[in-house]
């Protein structure tokens, strides 16, 4: 076993979570009590899942309907990240997820190379809707980020013609790629700087160093595939209008603009 759970356990994780949140607290960076939260919720969480996916596993439905409360929840919180309150549109968050996961996912099971049971299928689902999440948050914060930053360069945009999903492109773009900087390092970085968490988990479980290996390089290139269709995807509903933050408002031209 990597870990004894134990009183020591919960007593160090308890104080590295104090530490982290007392950092941010220090520098002032405004998220302590969200960093207390996090882990907190991580903890909880945490708990009712290993409480129940053994018995979650051995159904079908079961299994199918606890993937879909993962995405439920990834849509949700890519929503809210993206477009918070007061904003519209926060459930459109739900495309770029899915257009990311679904076929890559159901390449894997209709290939054979990852079997319908949960204790294949939820892992790998888990860690491409995590990346999809991840890379929609991003992209779609920078991108709406970067459309209210340079408001100006789209109304330039329009006055020379572009339409208005086009002049929005041409300045949400390189910001919204910026989204696949971390999957990119971790892919680059793998085996040098970290050793992650699939690699890690098959050699606990037994697994060669060349199947683990295997397996992790899979999930990488499966992860960059996901994340990059994600980006794309939450690009196009920003340029659309269709992830905003704030209600729609007529401008002088008479378009439908939205108020970021």
């Amino acid at each position: 076993m990597l870990l004894d759970v134990n009183i020591t356990f919960a007593v160090v994780l308890a104080v590295l979570l104090a530490v982290a949140a007392g950092v941010v607290a220090l520098a002032r960076l405004g998220r302590a009590r969200d960093t207390l939260v996090a882990g907190g919720r991580a903890a909880v969480q945490l708990i009712a899942v290993s409480l129940v996916i053994g018995w979650v596993m051995r159904e079908l439905p079961l299994l199918l309907g606890f993937l879909l409360l993962m995405y439920g929840v990834a849509v949700w919180t890519a929503g809210r990240r993206v477009v918070p309150s007061p904003g519209r549109g926060w459930w459109w968050a739900g495309v770029p997820i899915a257009a990311g996961v679904v076929p890559v996912v159901g390449t894997l099971v209709l290939t054979g190379l990852v079997p319908v049971r949960g204790v294949a299928l939820i892992p790998v689902t888990g860690i491409l809707i995590g990346g999809a999440l991840t890379a929609t948050v991003l992209g779609g914060r920078r991108a709406l980020d970067e459309l209210e930053t340079r408001r100006g360069e789209v109304e330039a945009g329009l006055a020379l013609g572009l339409a208005e999903r086009e002049a929005r492109l041409e300045v949400a773009r390189r910001a919204a790629s910026d989204a696949l900087l971390p999957g990119l390092d971790q892919t680059r970085t793998v085996g040098l700087v970290t050793l992650p968490g699939a690699f890690v988990g098959m050699l606990l479980g037994g697994a060669s160093p060349w199947q683990a290996g295997a397996v992790q390089l899979f999930v990488l290139v499966a992860l960059m595939l996901v994340q990059a269709v994600a980006v794309a995807a939450v690009l196009e509903l920003v340029a659309r209008g269709a992830l905003a933050r704030g209600p729609a408002t007529d401008d002088a031209s008479g378009r439908r603009r939205s108020r970021d």
